[in-house]
């Protein structure tokens, strides 16, 4: 099975090659472009809706391997592929129909909404127990629990990539290099379902990145950033159905760039008094541009980023593995030190916010106080 995973890999890989000149015809065609304002980089009218070859070049090929790995299916394998499947294509027609008619984000957030209730309602797939860390046990989920918490994770996971898909190349490297992550973690445990989709995933957004990154022929709009971000969602929740192998911490580190970008947002939009959903430059690609990184440079250090989260990922999945639950908690104090110094140098939340380099300050300041007294 793995062996057709590659091959599948590669044939998704060739179709967002060939796909991607045919949908940039397409979204001209069509009006669906992206022209330039204040809070955008590009400086010319760009063609989106290229997640729209993603989305094909992915669907192609996963008819194409089908045939060849459907004997190898468990019934909840066939019902999660399913759900991926459709729910998938709910999402890509909401980003494409914002792509060409710009919707409002409530008309959005329906879409995504109906979505995640297709996969839940619809095929039965929920968060309905989680490993909690530091602990043997797993916990049940009544469905008064899972079920919300499921449709939060979808829709939340599913805006958290949209919001970083502001240069090129970098909501799919970022996604890319999430799902190459789940990918490790899926042949670790020996799921190779989700290897599967991993890996056709994988082919599409590597193609579609010849013509993305910068400087980018097409953008993959809100069609390719809601996709991806939909499967991120569904991939990830892989984290909290494998009971005694991953902690319930382990999703929230495999897409910590896009998940900790939101959380700056929305706490940088409420210090500001802004609405939390109101657009601003303060994302964390903006923040390196503007403290003298080229386009191209930003895109390379928050995919550095992104690996980082991911090899944390690994290393904490593998030391559950053995119940070596210290690993966990020091994965956790270096990614929350990381964050916070991350965004304070580089001002995620604000220039003046910044408690522990200010901290830091005070305590030189004062330690070289001291030793001038001595003096």
């Amino acid at each position: 099975m793995l062996k057709i995973a590659i091959i599948g890999c590669i044939v998704s890989l060739a179709l967002a090659l060939l796909l991607t000149p045919l949908v940039k015809k397409f979204a001209i065609k069509i009006g669906a472009v992206d022209v330039p304002n204040a809070r955008k980089v590009h400086t010319r009218i760009m063609p989106r809706l290229g997640g729209l070859a993603i989305y094909l070049a992915f669907m192609l090929s996963v008819f194409a391997v089908l045939p060849f790995v459907a004997d190898h299916f468990s019934i909840r394998d066939t019902n999660f592929i399913k759900a991926f499947l459709i729910g998938g294509s709910l999402i890509v027609l909401t980003g494409a129909l914002d792509d060409r008619f710009e919707l409002s984000a409530k008309v959005k957030l329906l879409g995504q909404i109906i979505a995640a209730c297709v996969v839940v309602f619809g095929f039965d797939i929920k968060v309905d127990f989680v490993n909690i860390p530091f602990n043997d046990s797993y916990s049940s989920l009544e469905n008064w629990i899972a079920i919300p918490l499921t449709i939060f994770w979808i829709v939340g996971v599913t805006n958290a990539i949209n919001l970083i898909d502001g240069l090129d190349g970098l909501a799919a490297g970022v996604s890319g290099i999430a799902i190459g992550t789940i990918l490790v973690m899926s042949l670790l445990m020996g799921n190779l379902t989700v290897a599967l989709i991993c890996l056709l995933l994988l082919g599409a957004i590597i193609g579609f990145l010849f013509y993305n990154f910068h400087p980018a022929q097409i953008f993959m709009g809100d069609t390719g950033s809601l996709f991806l971000g939909f499967c991120l969602a569904m991939l990830s929740m892989l984290g909290f159905k494998q009971i005694a192998i991953v902690s319930f911490i382990t999703p929230l580190i495999i897409i910590g760039v896009p998940l900790s970008d939101t959380f700056f947002a929305i706490v940088r939009r409420w210090i500001q008094k802004k609405p939390i959903f109101a657009p601003d430059k303060g994302h964390l690609h903006h923040c390196l541009r503007e403290i003298g990184f080229s386009h191209r440079q930003s895109v390379l250090i928050v995919y550095g980023i992104a690996a980082f989260f991911g090899v944390l990922a690994v290393i904490q999945s593998s030391a559950a593995m053995y119940e070596a639950n210290w690993v966990t908690f020091v994965v956790i104090c270096v990614m929350m030190f990381f964050l916070q110094i991350g965004a304070e140098v580089i001002g995620l939340v604000g220039k003046t916010k910044r408690p522990i380099l200010d901290l830091v300050a005070r305590l030189r300041m004062k330690v070289g106080e001291e030793r001038g007294s001595k003096l």
